[in-house]
């Protein structure tokens, strides 16, 4: 059954098989009371072609849900820069290693109704993977959502649920129902399950490059579930042994709204919330207030790495770049190439980038003018 989770904060911990999704004290996420040791490289040989290879690191199971998600291509972008196709996953995006995760725990658990809140790719993630467990499912959206991501969510036939407002009015919508009796609230940001899905990004590329990591891992950053997933099999592997040094990592946010890189530049633990951000074409990492901001804090200052921001011509140009080469992303996970191409902000021997989500998501970022 499914393990003991706490929380951080104060140390409050939730009974196994528990719906409750935050911390009753102080309102906060969960962590997984979880230390798996990863096999060695040559026991790998001959496992089965997905994120499942590595049984021994994940929560739980194989589900009868899964997709095949995982085990996407690394491919070159310059000498120094490689970049993982994560947006080759099931639902074209990086949210398919965690919310499978999800929806097999929620199966274990048996709701009466499983809800989630997103931007968009979390939201699609979710739906798809509790129409293969055949899971009733609602998602609450933001107004202004690309019309591909609203297509994809009501064809994999969960309800949406549009919310008046910003993505943190979302969120607010989702967590007063999150409270409601019988329901399962599939966060992708306070349910730790999702963060021991998205690591396994980071144990595939420590298989493809032969049992070392790069010395730059460069991570978009809006919730950053993908950046915690990343700390998180970071330090698996450097405990058992299997790595025998941590890769510095790097943040990077919209320049539009980025409250982690402020928090960051001032040396600060806490982050300030801005009433009004600006509009941004990376919808995915428009958050103003992360929950998790201390834990993404943290792990960036402990990795050695920084925080990097990027407007919107550069990511639209990144966006146009990768296209040029072949690799047609969304705006959001062009922001990395944008922290990087080009003698940018994240430099070194070896770098890696996620392209996070397809193109045909959201189009083309809007012309802003020239950088």
């Amino acid at each position: 059954m499914s393990l003991t989770t706490y929380c951080p904060a104060d140390g409050t911990r939730i009974p196994a098989g528990s719906l409750t999704w935050r911390c009753p004290v102080c309102q906060g996420p969960l962590d997984l009371d979880y230390s798996p040791t990863p096999s060695p490289l040559k026991s790998l040989t001959g496992r089965t072609s997905s994120m499942w290879r590595y049984a021994e690191c994940l929560p739980l199971p194989r589900p009868d849900c899964t997709l095949g998600e995982g085990r996407t291509p690394l491919v070159p972008l310059t000498a120094e820069v490689d970049a993982k196709l994560d947006f080759l996953n099931p639902t074209l995006s990086f949210k398919d290693r965690g919310a499978v995760m999800l929806a097999a725990l929620a199966t274990r658990l048996g709701p009466e109704r499983v809800i989630a809140d997103s931007s968009g790719n979390a939201g699609t993630a979710i739906a798809a993977y509790c129409a293969r467990a055949r899971l009733a499912c609602t998602v609450y959206v933001p107004e202004g959502t690309s019309a591909k991501k609203l297509e994809q969510i009501r064809a994999h036939g969960a309800r949406l649920e549009v919310v008046e407002g910003d993505r943190e009015a979302t969120a607010r919508a989702a967590r007063t129902a999150a409270d409601e009796d019988g329901v399962f609230y599939a966060s992708h940001v306070y349910n730790p399950y999702f963060l021991h899905g998205t690591k396994t990004y980071v144990h595939e590329l420590w298989e493809d490059l032969g049992g070392r990591l790069p010395e730059s891992l460069v991570l978009p950053v809006g919730n950053g579930t993908l950046l915690l997933g990343a700390a998180l099999a970071v330090a698996e592997l450097h405990h058992a042994g299997l790595i025998d040094r941590r890769p510095a990592l790097h943040a990077v946010q919209s320049a539009a709204v980025a409250p982690l890189a402020r928090a960051w530049q001032a040396g600060s633990d806490e982050i300030v919330v801005d009433p009004a951000p600006a509009p941004t074409a990376a919808e995915g990492i428009a958050i103003p207030n992360p929950p998790r901001a201390r834990q993404i804090l943290r792990a960036v200052r402990e990795s050695g790495g920084a925080f990097h921001t990027v407007t919107e011509d550069q990511i639209r140009h990144a966006q146009l770049d990768l296209a040029s080469r072949g690799l047609y992303v969304e705006s959001t996970g062009a922001v990395c190439w944008a922290a990087t191409r080009e003698g940018g902000a994240v430099g070194g021997r070896s770098v890696v980038v996620p392209l996070c989500g397809a193109g045909l998501k959201t189009g083309l970022a809007p012309d802003h003018g020239s950088v």
